[in-house]
C-alpha cells in the first residue's frame, strides 16, 4: 500500500512539473488538463479545485509554490476566499493585467472566466519592471515557474513569459480559462422576468461556446487599447510626430551574447556622441534606444522621419500619420536592413549574428509605429442596471491607460489597476451602492497617471488590493457620487446609444475640446483675478510669478482670509511663493508643481510647470462668485463637472516622472495649438520630484535610473514642442 501511495505521489509530482516547464499557451492547457484528469481533480469548482490540487500534489518543489500561495491568500483583504463567493466575473482578454486581476478575484472566491481571442503568446517584446511589481510577482512563485526570473540586477521580462508565468497561476487558484474565444458585445437581460432569470451574458465567437451560457456580474476589459466595451468614452492626447521601431532577434544564449551589456535607456540629450557617430557612420538618425535581453534581443528605439526617408524606409512624405506609416508607404527589407545597423552600432557589433526571431505572423519580428496619439479612458467603470439586473463594467490595463513606453508603465500601472479595481468588486460584492462604489473607483483612478516607482508606498511586502497600502497620498473621496451620475446607466438609456462614438461618449481630438483651457486664455483669466494687487503685474505665465506675489494674489483673490496680502515682502520669493504653495495645498488640495526655491531660480519657472499648475486654479475657480468675470467660459462636452477635470493625461504621467531641471527651458513663446496638448495636468509633481532619489542599490543603477530618465525627457520634448521650439531646444542642447 505504501509503495502505490509512493507511486501516486511521484506520479502527481512528475504531472505537475509537466504543467509547471510547459513552454506554450497551448502546452500550458494541454498539461493543465491531463494533470486534472489523472489527479481527478474538478477545475469547475473554483472555490475548492485549489486546495484539492494542493493536497495532491505534495513533492518538495510543489511545496514551496503552495506556501508562498498561502501566504497571499492569508490577507484580511481576502476573508479567507470568501469576499466575493457569489460573484461571477468575466475577463477579456489574457493578457499580463487581464491575469494578473483574474488572480486577486479567484483569491477573492469570485468565480472568474477569462477569454482570449488567441490561442499562443507570441509578443516577444519586453517589459520593464518596477520593483514593487517584481516583488509582487516573487510573492506570486514567479521563480518556481520562471527560474531566471529578475535574477541579480535584471529587470525585465517578455511579455510572452509574463503571461505564461501568469496563466499557470491563475489556473491553479482556480480560473477558468478559455482560448480561441472573441468577446463581441454584451447582452441585457430579458425583459419581463424576476430576479431569478437570466441575466448579463456576453456574445461570443464562436457562438455556441460554453460561456455564452454564463450570467455574470461583473465584466472586465483587459483587451488592450481596442477595448470591446462600449460605454468607455477615450481621450486622445497627439502631440508631435515619435515614430517608434522595435525589433526582435534570436538569442540563442551564447557565452559571446551573455557578454553583450544592456542598453537601459540612452537619449540623444544624455549621449549626444553616440548618437551623432552613428548617423555618420549609418546615416541613421535616433532620439534613443534600449536594449534588453531576454528570450530574444528585443531592441526598441525612436526613429527621426527624416532619416528613415533618407535610408527608403519611408517611400514617400506625407503630413498624414497614418499614410507615412502605412504599409504600402514602408519598404520592409529596409526597415529591417535599418533596425539591425541601429541594433549592431548599439552593442559595439559585439553580437555574433543578428537573425530576426519570428512573430505570430510568421514574419521578422520588427514593427514601426506612432506613438504619437494616445489614449486614456476618462473613466475607469459604471454600472448597468437593466430589468432587474446589474453588471459592474470596468478596464484595466491599456484598455484604461495606454502607458508611455520609455518609462515602463505599462506593466506596472496596470497591475495597480487590478487592485484597484479588485477592491472595487469587493466592496460590489459587499452591498456598496454603485454610486459610493464608483466615485471611490474614479477617485482612485486620478492617482493611477501620477503614479510613478518613485512615489508609491515602498513597504511592498504591505501591499494589498486595499489602495491605502499602495498610495501614501490617497484620497478615496475626492470625486463626489454625484459627479459620477452618468456612469450610473440604470436601463432607460439604450445600450446601443452607448456605444463608442455615441452622443455622450464620443472620442474627440484633445486640440479640439473645449474643455481645454488655452494659455491665452488662462493668461487673460489671471490676469484678471490679479488686477489691482500691489506689485503684481501679469504679463506671462513665466516671469510674472517669480516673485510669488501673484500666486498669493491669486488665493486672496478668492479666499482673502488666508493671506495677508498686506504683509508680503516682494523681495522674499522663495517665503512668498512656498506660503502659496502650502496654503493652496491645505485649502484647496492643490498640490505643488515646485518648491518656493526653484520659483526664485534666476531664469524664473518654467512655462510648462506654470501652465499646469495654474491651470488647476482656473479649474477650481473660474465659476466662482469671488472670480473677476470677463473670461469666456469652457465647459465640458456634457456639462459634467467630473469629466472635465481628467487627471489621465499624457503629460501628466509623463511629466510627474521626469526632474524638472531636465527640461530645458526656452524663452520663445510657444504657439497656442501646441500648448492645448499640456491643459490640467501635474498636480503632484513636487511629489515626485521630491522623491526622485531612491537610494541607489549601487552606482550603476543609479545611471541607469538616469539614463532612462533622460531618454524620457527628451521623448517629451519632442512629443510636445512644435518644429521651431524643438529646433532652438536641440541646439541649446549641443551647445
Amino acid at each position: 500500500m505504501g509503495e502505490t501511495e509512493d507511486e501516486r505521489n511521484s506520479q502527481a509530482g512528475q504531472l505537475f512539473e509537466n504543467f509547471v516547464q510547459a513552454t506554450t499557451c497551448k502546452g500550458t492547457l494541454q498539461a493543465f488538463s491531463i494533470l486534472c484528469r489523472q489527479l481527478e481533480l474538478n477545475p469547475s469548482d473554483h472555490r475548492g479545485f485549489y486546495s484539492s490540487l494542493k493536497a495532491a500534489v505534495t513533492y518538495w518543489k510543489a511545496k514551496g509554490l503552495w506556501g508562498k500561495l498561502d501566504k497571499r491568500a492569508s490577507h484580511k483583504e481576502y476573508s479567507k476566499g470568501k469576499a466575493c463567493t457569489d460573484t461571477k466575473c468575466l475577463i477579456i482578454g489574457g493578457g499580463p493585467c487581464g491575469f494578473r486581476i483574474a488572480i486577486e478575484l479567484a483569491l477573492l472566491g469570485a468565480k472568474v472566466v477569462v477569454i482570449e481571442k488567441r490561442d499562443t503568446f507570441s509578443r516577444n517584446n519586453v517589459l520593464h519592471l518596477w520593483p514593487y511589481t517584481i516583488q509582487d510577482l516573487r510573492d506570486l512563485g514567479a521563480k518556481k515557474f520562471y527560474g531566471k526570473f529578475c535574477a541579480g540586477s535584471i529587470d525585465h521580462i517578455s511579455i510572452r513569459q509574463l503571461q505564461l508565468m501568469l496563466l499557470k497561476i491563475a489556473l491553479i487558484v482556480g480560473v477558468e480559462v478559455h482560448v480561441s474565444v472573441e468577446f463581441i458585445k454584451l447582452l441585457e437581460p430579458p425583459e419581463d422576468q424576476g430576479t431569478d432569470g437570466p441575466g448579463w451574458r456576453a456574445e461570443v465567437r464562436p457562438a455556441d461556446h460554453p460561456v455564452s451560457n454564463y450570467d455574470f456580474d461583473v465584466i472586465i476589459g483587459a483587451d488592450g487599447r481596442r477595448s470591446t466595451l462600449d460605454g468607455f468614452r477615450r481621450k486622445e492626447f497627439r502631440g508631435k510626430l515619435a515614430i517608434a521601431i522595435t525589433a526582435n532577434f534570436v538569442n540563442r544564449n551564447t557565452t559571446a551574447e551573455a557578454k553583450v551589456e544592456e542598453i537601459s535607456g540612452v537619449a540623444f540629450i544624455f549621449n549626444q556622441k553616440f548618437f551623432l557617430e552613428l548617423k555618420e557612420e549609418t546615416g541613421i538618425d535616433l532620439e534613443n534606444i534600449v536594449y534588453y535581453k531576454d528570450n530574444t534581443h528585443y531592441f526598441v528605439m525612436t526613429a527621426k522621419k527624416q532619416s528613415l526617408l533618407d535610408k527608403g524606409v519611408i517611400l514617400n512624405d506625407y503630413i498624414e500619420t497614418e499614410r507615412l506609416l502605412a504599409s504600402d508607404n514602408v519598404n520592409q527589407e529596409a526597415l529591417l536592413s535599418y533596425a539591425r545597423e541601429a541594433a549592431d552600432f548599439g552593442t559595439n557589433y559585439q553580437l555574433p549574428s543578428l537573425d530576426y526571431a519570428i512573430n505570430h505572423y510568421g514574419q521578422p519580428d520588427v514593427a514601426m509605429f506612432d506613438f504619437t496619439c494616445m489614449y486614456a479612458s476618462e473613466n475607469a467603470a459604471l454600472v448597468r442596471e437593466k430589468n432587474n439586473h446589474q453588471l459592474l463594467v470596468a478596464l484595466v490595463g491599456d484598455s484604461l491607460l495606454e502607458p508611455f513606453w520609455p518609462m515602463g508603465t505599462g506593466c506596472a500601472r496596470g497591475f495597480l489597476a487590478a487592485f484597484d479595481t479588485a477592491w472595487m468588486i469587493k466592496g460590489w460584492a459587499q452591498g456598496k451602492g454603485p454610486l459610493d462604489l464608483l466615485s471611490e473607483r474614479e477617485s482612485i483612478y486620478r492617482l493611477l497617471p501620477q503614479t510613478t516607482a518613485e512615489n508609491i508606498s515602498k513597504n511592498f511586502e504591505q501591499y494589498t488590493i486595499d489602495p491605502a497600502t499602495r498610495y501614501p497620498n490617497l484620497n478615496s473621496t475626492c470625486v463626489r457620487p454625484h459627479q459620477v451620475r452618468h456612469l450610473y446607466i440604470n436601463g432607460e438609456q439604450d445600450l446601443s446609444s452607448l456605444e463608442h462614438g455615441g452622443p455622450t461618449r464620443r472620442s474627440v481630438n484633445i486640440s479640439k475640446r473645449e474643455s481645454e483651457v488655452r494659455p491665452s486664455r488662462l493668461l487673460l483669466w489671471c490676469q484678471k483675478q490679479t488686477q489691482g494687487y500691489r506689485g503684481v503685474d501679469v504679463t506671462d505665465l513665466t516671469t510674472s510669478w517669480r516673485s510669488g506675489l501673484a500666486l498669493c494674489a491669486l488665493i486672496h483673490r478668492q479666499r482673502p482670509d488666508l493671506i495677508d496680502f498686506d504683509s508680503l515682502n516682494e523681495a522674499d520669493c522663495a517665503k512668498n511663493n512656498q506660503l502659496a504653495f502650502d496654503v493652496a495645498e491645505r485649502e484647496f488640495g492643490i498640490q505643488p508643481v515646485t518648491t518656493g526655491k526653484e520659483m526664485n531660480a534666476e531664469r524664473g519657472p518654467d512655462k510648462l510647470i506654470m501652465v499646469l499648475y495654474l491651470s488647476k486654479f482656473h479649474e477650481m475657480f473660474r465659476n466662482s462668485p469671488q472670480s473677476i468675470t470677463g473670461v469666456p467660459k469652457e465647459t465640458d462636452a456634457n456639462n459634467e463637472d467630473y469629466s472635465s477635470k481628467p487627471t489621465n493625461s499624457l503629460y501628466n504621467s509623463i511629466n510627474h516622472a521626469l526632474p524638472r531641471k531636465r527640461i530645458p527651458k526656452v524663452d520663445k513663446k510657444l504657439e497656442d495649438n501646441d500648448n492645448k496638448k499640456r491643459k490640467k495636468a501635474g498636480s503632484h509633481l513636487e511629489e515626485v520630484m521630491s522623491n526622485q532619489s531612491v537610494p541607489p542599490v549601487g552606482e550603476r543603477e543609479e545611471q541607469k535610473e538616469n539614463k532612462v530618465r533622460s531618454m524620457a525627457t527628451q521623448l517629451l520634448a519632442r512629443f510636445e514642442e512644435n518644429a521651431p521650439s524643438y529646433a532652438v531646444r536641440r541646439q541649446h542642447l549641443i551647445s
